[in-house]
């Protein structure tokens, strides 16, 4: 076993891993992941949102809190669908100014100008005219939510990688005498790069409009084969077993976060949606999936891990499942990680990558099957799996689910922590034997 893991090891460091290191620190990808973690208040709103509009329905007189709790949502719907709507549900355009504002630190260049650019082509090319009268004007924002990702992403580094590569070519640049402020300089110097990138961003509007549809909407419809099949059993279980194969060799999770982050959230964005419209929801692989399903107790699923290492015989691993467990409670998995250690120890290899993709494919298959329900909001990365799941569906089936894959990933667990417990308990006696007779 041991030949074999160095071997591995030694093949993941020369031609894996190097690709590995570049991903989670790629400026684009880390723009991108940046966003979507800066991005919790507004998600975070919208969860609670969500879920108030979300009230069970109750016979009158049954129980005065649900009865109080489905008035209050009956009588303040649209004031917590509009909060929705302009939150969770347009989280794309927060994303395209998290993303500009992000690659605009990176560059070190002034972020005002891009997000204006941004935010204007934003509006450009994913609005859909309806009426434009003197008196009124109507647009479609069907796909402000996570329909509208993708375009966001990528208008956003357009326009940043445009901008600069202007500016730093001193395209179209005004020259103005050394006595004009610098304020205004600088909007002389942004005048031209400007006015391209909306003229390009106009051009766009123009082709997807004489087809009767816009830029997003015509991505959405054509790519959704594609969309569906990141909304799957094998994408689930494949992406979760790469999350953890990679984390085992020292690659953090945010590494692939930049590419899985906008499908998880995109999920979570139109579940959301759905759940404020009464409709079904259509996904599965969402973010509280991950977060309260997938990874119980952070990365490789260490809260399991955590319970049983509190009644170790090993003094080593008791205190270190003492210190752990609480931050695995909160899906912190580091302690249990870098404490046991998980990370590249052979004798974890096995149940470190199978616990959290065992529980994708079943968390997966008991949501497709309609055993559980669907998410539809995410309070925290951090609120324990037990709490989250039940807020996130509003199904007490959920709890259920959780509790019992925690069990499954102790038992998967079990025979590796038992084999290693033996090791550091015979080398603890050994070292005790050491010191009685120094």
């Amino acid at each position: 076993m041991s030949n074999v893991m160095d071997s591995l090891t030694a093949y993941l460091e020369k031609h894996v891993l190097p690709i590995a290191n570049k991903l989670s620190t790629q400026r684009h990808l880390h723009a991108i992941r940046d966003s979507f973690i800066s991005l919790v208040p507004v998600t975070l709103f919208g969860g609670i949102c969500t879920i108030l509009s979300s009230a069970p329905a109750v016979e009158p007189g049954s129980n005065f809190l649900l009865e109080a709790w489905a008035n209050f949502a009956a009588a303040n719907s649209t004031l917590l669908t509009w909060a929705n709507t302009m939150t969770m549900g347009a989280l794309s355009v927060y994303i395209a100014l998290g993303v500009t504002y992000f690659l605009c630190k990176h560059y070190k260049i002034d972020a005002f100008i891009p997000l204006v650019l941004t935010m204007g082509g934003f509006l450009l090319i994913c609005f859909g005219p309806v009426e434009l009268g003197w008196d009124a004007k109507t647009a479609d924002i069907l796909y402000l939510d996570g329909k509208g990702l993708l375009v966001a992403i990528f208008l956003s580094i357009l326009t940043v990688e445009g901008y600069r590569a202007m500016r730093e070519h001193n395209v179209g640049r005004i020259a103005l005498p050394p006595s004009v402020p610098a304020s205004l300089s600088e909007a002389f110097a942004s005048l031209v790069p400007g006015i391209i990138i909306l003229a390009v961003d106009t051009a766009i509007f123009a082709i997807f409009n004489s087809m009767g549809t816009t830029l997003p909407a015509f991505i959405y419809t054509n790519l959704a084969p594609v969309f569906n099949a990141t909304d799957s059993l094998g994408f689930a279980a494949i992406a979760t077993l790469l999350v953890q194969f990679f984390w085992f060799f020292g690659v953090h999770d945010a590494a692939l976060s930049g590419v899985l982050g906008p499908i998880r959230d995109g999920g979570l964005s139109v579940n959301a949606a759905a759940q404020a419209a009464g409709e079904a929801l259509p996904n599965i692989f969402t973010t509280p999936f991950w977060v309260y399903f997938v990874v119980i107790g952070g990365c490789g699923s260490v809260l399991a891990l955590a319970i049983l290492l509190i009644r170790s015989k090993s003094k080593q691993l008791r205190t270190i499942g003492r210190v752990g467990i609480v931050p695995a409670f909160f899906n912190i998995s580091e302690p249990i990680i870098f404490g046991v250690p998980l990370m590249m120890n052979p004798m974890f290899f096995i149940p470190f990558l199978l616990t959290s993709t065992v529980n994708a494919i079943i968390a997966y298959v008991c949501m497709m099957t309609g055993l559980v329900a669907k998410t539809f909001a995410l309070l925290s990365w951090n609120m324990p799996s037990i709490f989250g799941a039940y807020l996130s569906t509003f199904d007490w089936k959920a709890v259920v689910l959780v509790v019992a894959l925690i069990a499954i990933d102790a038992l998967l667990y079990y025979p590796f922590y038992k084999a290693y417990e033996k090791q550091l308990v015979a080398q603890e006696e050994a070292d005790e034997t050491s010191a009685e007779t120094a």
